[in-house]
Formats: C-alpha cells, sequence, structure tokens
C-alpha cells in the first residue's frame, strides 16, 4: 500500500510540475476547433495519459463563435442541480477547483471528456490525478449525457468571458 501511495505521489508531483510549466497555447487552443494527430506510438489502455485531450471517445469538438445561448442554459441548469454544491463559478476551491479560467486551461476535449469519462480520468490521466490530490475528494460521476456535457462547456466558457 504504502508503495502505491508513492507511486501515485510521484505520478501527481510530476503531473503539476508538466502541468504548470507552460500554457503558451492554451488561450488559442481552447478558441480554435481542435485538429487531432495521432503519434507512431500507442501507450497500454492502463497507462498514465497527459494527453491534453484526455481519456475518453471527444477528440475533435468545433466551438460556437458567438456562444450558443440554448446550450449555456443547458449548462447553468445542470450546474445548478450537479455542480455548484462542489465547484464556483469564481477561481475559488470549495470541495472541487473554482471554474474561473478553466477554458483557458484546458482544451474542450479534455472538460468533455472529464465530465463524461469521470472514473477513467481521474484512473488515467494526469491533470486529472494532480486534481485529485489537490482535491482530497474524487469527484463522482454525474452521468452526464453529451450534451450536457457540452451545456457545461458552453457555461464555462460563458462564464470566462467568451462571446
Amino acid at each position: 500500500m504504502k508503495n502505491l501511495v508513492l507511486t501515485v505521489s510521484v505520478i501527481a508531483a510530476i503531473s503539476l510540475v508538466i502541468a504548470c510549466g507552460g500554457g503558451s497555447d492554451a488561450n488559442t487552443a481552447a478558441n480554435q476547433p481542435a485538429v487531432d494527430t495521432q503519434s507512431s506510438t500507442t501507450a497500454p489502455d492502463n497507462a498514465v495519459s497527459s494527453d491534453p485531450k484526455g481519456k475518453g471517445k471527444f477528440t475533435s469538438i468545433v466551438l460556437t463563435h458567438p456562444l450558443d445561448k440554448d446550450m449555456i442554459a443547458t449548462g447553468q441548469k445542470v450546474y445548478d442541480v450537479k455542480c455548484s454544491s462542489c465547484h464556483k463559478l469564481t477561481d475559488e476551491k470549495l470541495v472541487g477547483p473554482g471554474w474561473k479560467g478553466v477554458t483557458q486551461r484546458r482544451k474542450p476535449e479534455w472538460i468533455m471528456n472529464f465530465a463524461t469519462n469521470t472514473d477513467e480520468m481521474l484512473n488515467k490521466d494526469a491533470a486529472a490525478m494532480s486534481l485529485l490530490e489537490v482535491c482530497l475528494v474524487r469527484m463522482p460521476n454525474q452521468n452526464l449525457s453529451d450534451e450536457e456535457a457540452r451545456g457545461i462547456l458552453e457555461f464555462q466558457r460563458n462564464n470566462d468571458g467568451d462571446k
């Protein structure tokens, strides 16, 4: 058990260093449709990933410009019912991290994958594992539909001041 805790701690520390180290294209990536790139090597399914798109079925999200008001309304409803008890719309941590600036820090695909594939992301995604280290509480799977998750993304973009 001590070895497992040590291994997870080392992975989380490395992930934190990687996550805090760059970000020069974060603003651009959040506002541009994503383009998939595949490397010639593939990690095993149980490997920890540092893919900025996370783990899950979302590999390319086309963002709306201007923001879609119906999606924002859907996201607001989901936030009010399933998210607001743990996440503030500021950068202040409650149980989970605050949402302010999340669309500048994470790619749309990562946000969608985390919302719909929470357990696998917390088990296999380096950035999600780092958040777990900080928050100390595992986010429960909210069983969001793709439409609800897309609404959350649009709501977060609106919260971050996107037009």
